[in-house]
């Protein structure tokens, strides 16, 4: 096991512990999602976690739970989640984030919206100062609307590809059918007005700004875990 992944599973193991048995959890996507996933699936094979339903935020999500036998549901049957459990690309001191390296930012953003409490895990090199240094921002876009996006977040000051993957003939398309664009604003400094601007650019889906969601963070060290909570007044400004 590499050293990144023992920091993630460390993470992914404290978040776990806040699971209830009845509870619906939102589970989010990703490497470390995926390790709070298969630790899941191994508390309910032992029996020490029981009557817990997730509600994926991907496809990827939704086979790695069916693997792991974790019993599945909608936000159509639970539209309020008791708790959410994410990964992160890049964290700050006040629990903001970005999200979206694997493509699911839209559905883990609902996700997020409809939990009581959502955490986030991450690994120590995901901790920031600032929100975009070093840290390309994902941007879910309508395909019809894709080139006026693009110009209008160019507009804003950003550098804009649409993501592509090797092994596949043209953009990445998520599990709603968009486009996904990476936009390169180096250092954003109020992460709640760029949100705002994106989103007025018709044609834009969602953004991968997690703004005043997480209730806490767990952070993976080498040998620790760190818990971080947001100030009272990054949780009012939230309100």
């Amino acid at each position: 096991m590499s050293s990144t992944t023992a920091r993630k599973r460390r993470a992914a193991f404290r978040a776990v512990k806040h699971i209830e048995n009845g509870m619906v959890i939102g589970l989010g996507s990703g490497s470390t999602a995926l390790q709070a996933i298969k630790m899941i699936g191994e508390l309910l094979d032992s029996g020490e976690l029981y009557d817990i339903m997730g509600v994926p935020t991907s496809s990827q999500t939704m086979f790695e739970s069916i693997k792991m036998k974790i019993p599945l549901t909608t936000l159509d049957e639970y539209p309020q989640l008791d708790l959410g459990l994410d990964g992160a690309d890049q964290i700050d001191n006040k629990l903001n984030a970005i999200k979206g390296g694997g493509g699911a930012l839209f559905r883990e953003k609902i996700i997020a919206a409809a939990c009581k409490e959502y955490i986030l895990m991450a690994d120590n090199t995901k901790i920031t100062e600032t929100l975009g240094i070093g840290q390309l921002l994902p941007i879910e876009v309508y395909p019809f609307a894709i080139t006026p996006v693009i110009k209008a977040i160019e507009k804003l000051g950003s550098k804009v590809t649409i993501r592509v993957t090797n092994g596949k003939l043209g953009p990445v398309i998520t599990d709603n059918g968009n486009y996904l664009i990476d936009a390169d604003f180096g250092p954003i400094q109020d992460p709640w007005w760029l949100e705002q601007e994106i989103h007025s650019v018709p044609g834009v889906i969602e953004t991968g700004l997690f703004l005043g969601y997480a209730n806490l963070a767990y952070i993976g060290g080498k040998g620790s875990v760190k818990r971080l909570k947001p100030s009272i007044d990054d949780t009012l400004k939230k309100k």
